[in-house]
């Protein structure tokens, strides 16, 4: 999955193969506000396109519902933690700015990376894209970066990006004519080993001193994940697999370790178990006198990461003063962390590049959709006339 860089270098004879190609690499996150104003219009863009996806709330109650969480905010952010501004749209910023440096040393100027955030103006993946278009990139790249896990939260980076293809269709050839895709680094060897490196040298600086190895609670902290998803892949899988490795990398030095899984506790529906706070009060019941908090599933900084911890770590302190809690950042813009994030778009820029243009004719989507059921209906009285015959597994 990791490409090593020297490997892909692009030779002379591809580079003028494909001279006038040039690929645009979109960066998606979430992005979050940075004017409380902007909570309303945040909130109903992730009701619609999260929540929708699992929970049985009709789409007329969003609206009232975003004025409603927007009050909650509000609270949450300037009351309870002193005018709190996200710092996510500024390390993502960051993680843009560092993964092009690393791939335009690699690729020159065929290769840009813009970055779009889900909920966020000016930056929603409609406009970037246009932008795209209007800069002639030809070529594109989706990365979805934020959250570690499945198609579920990185699928709606995709639907965002069909929405905005389809509004900027013109004429009878698309002016995508490439594409490629990086799925989930969940498995990514360098992503676990930094993530373990980090947890470890912490331990050592801050804790070894007063703690003895089997002491030191480790609670490995995923984006939490709905259990029922109107039949969507929801990310659990993946995410379990993450915390799999990085435990695996760490509990023979370390045998106190639990996932905890970072919830939106949404009435009616299941979420993954044992939540953050569960986990923490777990490993305390096993005998942990210290307890790290260490984000896996999650690349960048966020509320999530940030105040809802900070509440899981105030409420865990109340019950037992006497266990030191430790809170460690998400990767976000740490140098290896970069360098490894441009390796992983190494091979895809790569395809593209060398790749024939796709020729695409938007238009003809139409007309296949109306012939479609005609051949459907023929090959099922095909498969029908010979089903005594063979018994095709499905």
């Amino acid at each position: 999955m990791v490409a090593i860089p020297d490997a892909i270098a692009p030779s002379q004879e591809s580079a003028g193969a494909a001279g006038k190609s040039r690929v645009a690499v979109l960066l998606m996150g979430y992005g979050e506000v940075e004017s409380y104003d902007d909570f309303v219009n945040y909130n109903e863009q992730a009701l619609n396109l999260l929540t929708a996806k699992f929970a049985p709330v009709p789409t007329w109650i969003y609206p009232p519902l975003a004025k409603l969480l927007a009050m909650f905010d509000r609270h949450e952010w300037s009351h309870q933690h002193g005018n709190f501004i996200s710092p996510h749209n500024a390390i993502f910023e960051a993680q843009r700015a560092g993964i092009e440096a690393h791939l335009q040393d690699r690729w020159g100027d065929r290769v840009k990376v813009f970055k779009a955030f889900n909920f966020c103006q000016p930056f929603l993946p409609e406009q970037v894209l246009a932008q795209i278009q209007q800069e002639g990139y030809d070529k594109l790249l989706i990365y979805p970066l934020l959250v570690v896990d499945s198609i579920f939260t990185s699928g709606i980076a995709v639907e965002q990006v069909n929405a905005a293809l389809a509004q900027l269709a013109d004429g009878d050839r698309h002016w995508v004519k490439g594409m490629r895709y990086i799925p989930s680094f969940f498995d990514a060897p360098a992503y676990l080993d930094l993530l373990v490196k980090l947890v470890e040298d912490k331990i050592q600086k801050d804790l070894a001193v007063a703690h003895l190895p089997s002491q030191i609670g480790i609670v490995l902290m995923n984006h939490g994940c709905p259990f029922e998803a109107k039949g969507f892949t929801s990310g659990i899988e993946e995410s379990q697999q993450l915390y799999d490795r990085v435990r695996d990398r760490l509990i023979h030095k370390y045998p106190l370790i639990s996932v905890g899984w970072l919830n939106h506790d949404t009435p009616l529906i299941k979420w993954t178990q044992p939540n953050a706070a569960l986990a923490g009060r777990n490993l305390i019941d096993l005998g942990a006198t210290a307890l790290v908090f260490m984000p896996i599933g999650f690349a960048t900084e966020n509320h999530e990461t940030l105040l809802d911890v900070e509440h899981i770590l105030a409420a865990l302190r109340r019950q037992r003063p006497d266990v030191t809690y430790v809170q460690m950042p998400c990767v976000n813009d740490h140098p290896e962390f970069l360098a490894m994030a441009a390796t992983w778009a190494d091979q895809p820029i790569a395809d593209l590049l060398e790749a024939e243009a796709l020729s695409v004719n938007p238009a003809l989507a139409a007309v296949q959709a109306a012939r479609v059921p005609h051949h459907s209906h023929g090959h099922h009285h095909h498969d029908h006339s010979h089903s005594h015959g063979h018994h095709h597994p499905s």
